[in-house]
């Protein structure tokens, strides 16, 4: 079986514009929008867990990594996606979720998120040790950056040896700027990573596993994270401009195995995400983007409901969700600055949409069941369809979707999935452009295959 993820690498660094978008979200509806995405694009899924989503100890959505795989492999079974074609990813592994603690202890704890990650069956590894832990220089520099990601690496390769007798997983290495979760601050601009500190970041990992002894796995590093200067906050989007990334791009000239990826890519045009892949960013990250396509379905299935129904019998999504996060601000209150009436608009409404942490809330989820049931139960009136969802009218219309609150939710999302199989051609498979001429087989086990 060909090693999916470096075949659509190995096309991109021979000259063709392939290039594939990772999903970063744990919510089930934002994953099957994505699996019928891939089905209908005729492509590969990859899909990432976060260190913040996702942990040992079951992180923010309460998932362990296994747990999370999981969810995804049944979705993929439920919706006919094989699991061949599912690439499981972990995304910013490293000491983030501790890095209040002292150094020691916290990449201890980073040890074992890396090997649970790799015990479960993800094989694209994020090594992400950019943040200072208590007692660190600020910040805390590249050659200890480095070291910490080489020890972290060969916990991974450790690991993989254990679970499947070879050490094969592709690593990712280098952070953007702001540090995973978001900005807590309004950008004013950006400028994309300086080509120096790039080939800098390159240069300390390469000698740092050397001085392990882990040379050998250098050809198994895919990608290096930079800045593109691409970036949102809770109000305004920055978009690409390649003209600021032209010396940056000389960084990957003697690197054959090596593309960029692109964090925070959420929110650009097909056309700037298409520029991003030509310019080497092969793999695009999008995260928030999805789950802010994801509320704004349901807030819009929500304004329908009042249209419906008496007041005594609806869901009240989003008077719910504003009551949670009030008595709960703990994910956003430090990034949403401004009066009470601008932080009302920035919980409900912002880009960098601190609101996806609250869906597994058990007061959002059943706000949610409620108005999925109520709605389920009624023909919703096409003029209302209309009004609220016009681009899913659209497809009611030509027959190509159902007015149901779940189809309409589920479109929704995809809507902000197609500019990114747009750019990337669909992650077409090896030795194809666009179609699947052939389906590999699943491992003996029916898990992904390795990437």
């Amino acid at each position: 079986m060909a090693n999916l993820l470096s075949e659509t690498i190995r096309r991109h660094k021979a000259g063709a514009a392939a290039g594939v978008y990772s999903v970063c979200s744990a919510h089930p509806l934002v994953l099957e929008a994505a699996i019928r995405q891939t089905l209908a694009d005729g492509g590969y899924l990859l899909v990432e867990a976060t260190s913040n989503q996702v942990d040992q100890f079951g992180g923010y959505t309460g998932m362990t990594p296994a747990d999370f795989r999981d969810l995804v492999l049944e979705l993929a079974d439920r919706f006919g996606l094989e699991r061949s074609r599912v690439l499981l990813g972990g995304d910013h592994l490293g000491p983030n979720r501790w890095r209040d603690r002292p150094a020691e202890e916290a990449l201890a704890l980073a040890e074992e998120l890396v090997a649970a990650y790799v015990s479960a069956g993800y094989t694209k590894i994020h090594l992400d040790c950019s943040m200072s832990c208590a007692g660190d220089p600020e910040p805390p520099g590249d050659e200890l950056v480095a070291a910490r990601a080489a020890r972290l690496l060969r916990v991974a390769e450790q690991a993989q040896s254990a679970r499947v007798g070879r050490a094969d997983c592709v690593y990712v290495i280098g952070t953007e700027v702001p540090v995973p979760g978001g900005a807590h601050e309004t950008l004013e601009r950006l400028t994309a990573t300086p080509a120096a500190a790039a080939r800098h970041t390159l240069e300390r990992h390469r000698a740092a596993f050397a001085d392990a002894g882990l040379e050998d796995v250098w050809p198994r590093v895919a990608a290096l994270v930079v800045q593109p200067a691409v970036e949102f906050d809770h109000l305004q989007v920055i978009d690409y401009d390649r003209a600021g990334t032209r010396e940056l791009l000389t960084v990957l000239e003697d690197e054959p195995h090596l593309v960029f990826e692109a964090h925070s890519t959420d929110y650009q045009t097909t056309a700037h995400l298409t520029e991003l892949v030509e310019d080497h960013w092969a793999i695009l990250k999008v995260g928030p983007g999805l789950t802010f396509a994801l509320r704004e379905a349901l807030f819009a299935l929500a304004r329908i409901e009042d249209e419906l129904l008496p007041a005594d019998l609806r869901s009240n999504l989003v008077d719910v969700v504003d009551a949670v996060m009030l008595a709960e601000p703990g994910y956003w209150e430090g990034y949403y600055p401004g009066t009470a009436a601008e932080q009302k608009i920035a919980r409900r409404y912002s880009y960098s949409d601190r609101l996806r942490y609250y869906w597994p809330h058990p007061e959002v989820a059943a706000a949610v069941e409620r108005l999925m049931t109520n709605l389920s139960a009624l023909d919703i009136p096409l003029p209302l369809v209309s009004q609220f969802l016009p681009e899913q009218f659209a497809r009611v219309r030509a027959g190509e979707l159902a007015a149901t609150p779940h189809e309409l939710a589920v479109d929704k999302v995809r809507d902000a999935l197609r500019p990114y199989a747009a750019a990337t051609a669909g992650a077409a498979w090896p030795g194809t452009d666009k179609e699947i001429t052939e389906i590999p087989e699943t491992s003996e086990a029916g898990e992904p295959v390795h990437v």
